[in-house]
Parts: structure tokens; sequence; C-alpha cells
């Protein structure tokens, strides 16, 4: 290898600790120091005459992070030998610990590349020239850029195309920014990447982005910088993705009060970037249909569909004579947008956003129900209360809804923020409404049931003070507000005592029929569940879960109208041929798809050792339940899949049967895997371990509630404390709520009786507790 001239030893330490330098300012720092350096290594490699070395994409934009890669090019006159000349650039770089993305070439020959390949394509659109060895190498990178940019322009439809299919792709792999526990800061929906790919549509066509968007995208571009910055900053690496452990950290190396702030301030930025690139690619869409063959039926589109609103081609605007002093235009605009499936001109919003004023208190009964009938639009609701919020129409309707704009609620089990999960609680309930007597009810609660969330405090006492104001100033009266008021606070009563309580227990129904006092109520908070439940993400409804809700609702409804509660509750048990099996001591285990049942001779610890068993081969018990009387129990399991199959239950099978032999080392296997698989953190605050003593609910047994983390195990832990006291389990319920399980049990002591004594609850609640902090 060629010899070169020593330069100074790259560091940027100082940069690094530097607390002051953030985002932006950072990325600049650094690119300079970036430049000087490899301005030194290039003089120092005794390049010859007609020689460029530029940079390119990110380095070329000036956003240099302390983990990106340097994306630099050697640019040179035809004729030259570059072999030589290149190592005596590239191998100082690659000694300082630096990653390289480079590339060497004439003019023609980078643009070549670029011609076949977006990614070069795209990168060179951000050439700048970092040092030149004579003044007509400093005339190349002129002509490359260009040239580059002329090459772009001129296979616009062919590059927009694939920068269209890689943006789709890249979307897909990578999720979205606003809604993610753990977002991709550059490749998901609303990151970095998606601002540059904005800025290259524009490079290619013609300006595309409003003053007003232009604004909003720079500072969410520069928010997402920042947080990127700070994230390579702690990691010491190229990592975009903001892990949920790095946070906190993140969050105060901004200087943030704590990582909802931080996460808030992601998701609003990444929400902008995602809602201007949508509005972007609308006009684009637009702009090549009338230059193409539907370009003759543009006119035949356009329509009036309302007075002053006007709809074309699938986008409704505002007429140039549309009443702007009309109080109502805000609401009758958005209807009607939802009403068609259309969507909202991004210059008619800006109009209204320079003119609305907040509607009269009360509101009039047309503004109410052309709010209802926004609601009832379902999905197609959704971008257009969106639309709404971007431009702030939608808090000058509610301002109570502002503390919920783009609030994270950082667990896995809800897949969005909480105002998008409103938004997406009403689209749902609208499919329901013919479930209740008063549909708009069931829309207004269904978007504020979780309107709390946005301030200190139980989200469920705060939600009922602001949905009274809410109700109120919408116009409702006394009887309408006190059912919005009641969602609200019941809004959890079904599904917590549906799959926590049993059905079975005369008490349970009896509880929730006082708790609703109506039929009204009930079928609304049903049909609330559902929506609720379906908008919070996937493993928050089943067909397991409808069918108790389903079940409580029609046992509580025939008690409100009059019904004996003893009409409707009663166990079952296993069949015939079942008992004549455990008569002769042996017990029957059945598994089929993602469902185990157990039927075995009842005696503590038999729940224990099955979850055990489960839990050794890696069954995640999502659900289960237990039922004993007359000696015998019955224990039904639901499990998660197995490496994306069913368990193994001939081999499960055999370890239940040496596992109730006394012939299996559970604990001992436990504590084995668990030091092998660790739980992957699904939440920002994992539950406090708690025991919740109900001894109310039910006539015949006590009702223990535990909440913990899930883990390995857990649910073995939790009844082996149940065994060591020689509790019976009569009834359990189980369920697992994104990283965290709550479960229920209906115990009674050794001699068939309920739990009262305080000090026989706190041996209880010592037990449990302890064994579910013990780490195997």
């Amino acid at each position: 290898m060629a010899t070169v001239r020593a330069v100074p030893a790259f560091d940027t330490s100082d940069l690094l600790d530097d607390r002051s330098l953030r985002g932006p300012a950072f990325c600049a720092a650094l690119t300079r120091r970036f430049d000087d350096h490899l301005a030194a290594v290039f003089a120092a490699a005794d390049v010859p005459a007609g020689v460029a070395l530029v940079a390119v994409g990110g380095y070329g934009r000036g956003e240099q992070c302390p983990g990106s890669d340097l994306d630099v090019a050697l640019v040179h006159v035809p004729g030259l030998d570059m072999g030589t000349v290149a190592e005596r650039v590239w191998y100082p770089l690659w000694d300082a610990g630096l990653k390289l993305g480079h590339q060497v070439g004439t003019v023609a020959q980078l643009l070549a590349v670029g011609a076949e390949n977006l990614e070069t394509a795209t990168s060179l659109l951000a050439v700048r020239t970092v040092a030149a060895s004579s003044p007509d190498a400093s005339a190349l990178v002129h002509d490359l850029a260009e040239r580059a940019l002329a090459q772009w322009k001129s296979r616009s439809r062919q590059n927009l195309d694939q920068l269209q299919a890689a943006v789709a792709d890249r979307h897909a792999r990578f999720g979205e920014v606003a809604f993610l526990l753990e977002p991709d800061l550059k490749e998901a929906r609303g990151g970095l990447r998606d601002v540059h790919s904005l800025f290259w549509v524009e490079q290619a066509t013609v300006p595309i982005l409003r003053e007003a968007e232009s604004a909003g995208l720079a500072a969410a571009f520069e928010t997402l910088l920042a947080v990127r910055v700070e994230l390579h900053r702690l990691t010491g690496q190229r990592s975009d993705k903001l892990l949920l452990e790095l946070q906190d950290d993140v969050a105060d190396a901004l200087g943030l009060a704590d990582a909802d702030v931080l996460m808030a301030e992601v998701s609003a930025a990444g929400r902008t970037i995602a809602w201007t690139g949508e509005g972007a690619a609308r006009r684009t869409l637009r702009a090549s249909r009338r230059r193409g063959p539907m370009k003759a039926l543009s006119g035949i589109r356009r329509r009036e569909v309302a007075p002053g609103l006007v709809l074309d081609d699938g986008r409704l605007e505002l007429a140039d004579d549309a009443d702007l002093d009309d109080p109502l235009l805000v609401l009758r605009y958005a209807a009607a947008a939802a009403r068609h499936d259309a969507y909202l001109q991004r210059g008619s919003l800006e109009r209204l956003a320079d003119h609305a004023e907040p509607l009269p208190v009360p509101w009039p009964a047309e503004a109410r129900n052309l709010f209802v009938d926004l609601l009832a639009a379902g999905p197609s609701a959704i971008q257009v209360i969106e639309d709404l919020d971007q431009v702030g129409l939608f808090v000058l309707l509610v301002p109570e809804w502002e503390p919920c704009r783009s609030r994270p609620q950082r667990n896995a089990y809800h897949r969005f923020t909480v105002d998008r999960h409103l938004m997406e609680a009403a689209a749902e309930a609208s499919r329901l409404v013919d479930q209740v007597e008063r549909s708009d009810l069931l829309l207004v609660g269904a978007l504020f049931h979780d309107i709390g969330k946005g301030y200190p405090g139980d989200h469920t006492e705060v939600g009922v003070e602001l949905l009274t104001t809410i109700a109120t100033r919408m116009g409702y009266e006394g009887d309408d507000v006190d059912l919005l008021v009641a969602m609200v606070e019941h809004h959890l009563l079904l599904p917590d005592v549906a799959t926590r309580r049993d059905l079975d227990d005369d008490g349970t129904i009896r509880q929730v029929a006082e708790a609703v006092g109506g039929t009204v109520l009930l079928r609304l908070l049903g049909a609330l569940t559902e929506a609720d439940s379906i908008a919070t993400g996937p493993s928050a409804w089943s067909n397991w879960k409808a069918g108790l809700v389903r079940e409580l609702v029609e046992r509580t409804s025939h008690v409100l109208g009059g019904g004996d509660v003893g009409d409707v509750v009663g166990g079952s048990f296993p069949d015939a041929d079942q008992q004549v099996l455990l008569d002769d001591g042996t017990f029957v285990v059945r598994g089929e798809g993602l469902e185990l049942t157990v039927v075995a001779a009842d005696r503590p610890g038999t729940f224990a050792k099955v979850a055990g068993v489960l839990a050794l081969n890696g069954a995640d018990v999502l659900g289960a339940s237990a039922h004993s009387e007359h000696g015998r129990a019955l224990s039904v399991f639901r499990v998660g899949s197995v490496l994306g199959g069913e368990p193994d239950w001939p081999r499960i099978a055999e370890q239940i049967d040496r596992a109730l032999a006394g012939r299996l080392a559970l604990a001992a296997r436990l504590g084995d895997r668990s030091r092998t698989y660790r739980p992957i953190r699904l939440t920002a605050r994992p539950a406090r371990p708690t025991m919740t003593v109900d001894n109310v609910s039910s006539a015949t047994a006590t009702v223990l509630e535990v909440t913990c983390p899930d883990g390995v195990g857990v649910l073995y832990r939790i009844t082996r404390a149940f065994a060591e006291l020689d509790l019976d389990i009569v009834r359990a319920h189980v369920q697992t709520l994104g990283s965290d399980v709550i479960d229920a049990f209906y115990v009674r002591d050794p001699f068939g009786a309920k739990i009262t004594d305080p000090e026989h609850l706190a041996e209880v609640e010592l037990s449990v507790l302890r064994w579910v902090a013990v780490d195997f």
C-alpha cells in the first residue's frame, strides 16, 4: 500500500460530551469535523489533479449523526487509474474506525449507477464538495450535481414509481413511528426517511408542499433528528430503534421531564410527517391523473354535495363562496367528507382554521347531530378527525382533547396513542349501533370513554368529570348526560367481570345488575366493550372473551328484566365417560389446537402442576378456567402457539402424568428455563405485584385477584403459593394483558370455607407475593 503523509488523529469525543449540542446543531458540528478530517486525509494522499472527494446522502445533507455511515465518493476525470489513489484515501479512514459508504467513478459512471439504482440516485441529489485536487475537479462536482438532478427529473415517472414501491415496502416492514412501542426513527412511516422522500419527490417534479406543511415538516424532522442523535450517543453505535429501556435516558439527555413526554413528542412528529406525506402523495397522484388518460373525466367528477362543499375526485373542498361565517361549517364539512369517504383539501382546512370560532354553548341540536353523523361514518371518520386535529380544529370543538393528542400508552397491549385509540373505538362502535337503543350515545361514549387518560389521576374518575362537561356543552340533557357519564364510569366493568369472575356465581350477576341499573346502559356497555377491545389491539379481543361478555350481558339482562338469577347460573362438568375414569382414580388430559383440558381428582397443587408443565414446554397460558366439585377438578387452559404451531400435546400429557405422580422436578426445571428464556419487556410500567381480596362477589368462595408482570412459570408460582397453604381452587380466570397478568382465583380454605380471617389472608398474600418474586 502506498505511503501517505500523517494526518492528525480523528476524535469527536469533545462533540459527544458537549450536551449543549443537540439535533441539527450537533449534526452540523459533526459534519464540519468530518469535513476537516477528510480534507486533511485527502491532502495527505497526494491525489493527482482532476479528483474530488464529495459527500453524498445524509453526510451530503449535513445530517451526520454519531452512528451514521459516512457516505462519500471520489469523482474524477476520465483516464485516471484510481486504484492506488482510492487506497490512499480510504485506508486512513478505515484505520480511524470510520464506517464508509464509498464509491469511485467519473461523472458518467456515477450517473450510470444512479440510473439503475434508486439509493445511488437519491444520494447524488445531495452531492457537495469536501476536497478537490484542482479547479477542474471542483467543476466536476458542480457538473455531477447538475446532471444528477437533471437525470432525476428526466426519469421522474420511473424514479417515483420505484420510490413509491420502496416507501410502501419500508412502511410494511417497520410500521409507524406514531404508534409503535419501540419505533424506528428513520425507516418507519413518519420517520426521517419519509422527509427525505418528500424532498426527492419535489426535486423530481415541482414543489408540492404547502407553506404551512413545510414549516410543520421541518419542526417534526428536527424533533426526530434530535432524538436520533441522543440515541446514537447513548448506544455508541448506529441504532435507530428507540428501545423501551433507552427511552428514559434519551428523555433525560434532551432535558425532558420523562419518557412519556419524549414519546409524545416522537409520536406527534411522526404523525405530522406521515400526514404531510399523505397529502403530498394525494396531490402528486391528482397531478398525474390530470396529465394522463383520466384528464377528460376530471371536470365531470366535480359536484356540489352540499351548499359550499364541492366533491372532486375523492377530495372535498370549500367552494369560493362558502359561508365562512357559518358557525357549523367545520362540522358540515367534516360530516360530508366522512359520509362520502372523501379527504379534506388542505387549502380548505387552512381557510377554515383561519376563520373558525368556538361553537355556541350549549351546542345547537344541529351541531350535535352533525358530530354524531361524523362518528357514524365509521373508519372514514378517522382520517377526517385526524385532518381537523392537525390544523387545530378538533380541539376547537372539544378543548379537553388537547392533552390526549399523541399521548403514548407505552405498552404492547395498546397499539395506538390515546387519541387514535378513541377514534378507532368510535369507528368500531359504528358497526354496533344496531345493538343499542341510543346509537348517538354509543358513538359519543366510545369517542370519549378514555378521555381521562390525558390527565393526572385515575383516568376513569377524571373521565367522569370531563364527560359531564363535554356532554353538557354538546347540549345533552340530564338523563343522557347521566348515561354518557355511566359509560365512562363503568367502561371496564363488563370485560373485568367477564374475564375475572365466575359467571356461574349468582353474586356476580347480581352485582353487575345493581351497577348498571337497566338494560339501556347494559347494552351500551356491551357494545362499548367490544369496540374498545378491538381498538386496543389484537390481544384484547378474542372469541373466548366475546363469548364471556355476551354471556354476562344476556344473564344480567335476564335479571334486569325481572328474571330469577338462579335461572341463568349453573356450572357444567365433565361428561359421564370422564367421570367414570375419575372414579377409578385416574385423570384425563386432552390437548387440541391451542386448548388443553385436564380432568383430575381435586387436590391442592393439581392446577399449579399443570400450569408448570405448560410453562416448561413454552406454552404461554393466555387464559384459563377451573371448576371443582364433588372431589373432581376440571381445568381448561388456552395457550399461545409454540414456534408458530401447536404444542406437543403427547409430550405435555406424559409430563403432566409424571408431575401429578410426584415424579417431575418442576421448580428446578422451570428455573433452568427461566435462566435461558427471559421475557421481552413489553411495557414501560410493569405491573406492581399485588393481591386484592373480594369476599363480596361470591357467597361460597373468596376471590383473590393477583396482578404482576408476566414471566416464565408465573401462573405456576401463584398457584403453588395456594397449594403451600392447602387452599382449594374452586374457579380460576387467567388472562395476560400485554406483559402483565391479571388472574382471579375463587379459593376456599382446607375446610371448604371462605377465608375471612385477616391474619390468614395476610399469610396468603405473603406467600403469593414471595412466590411471584421468585427468580428461579
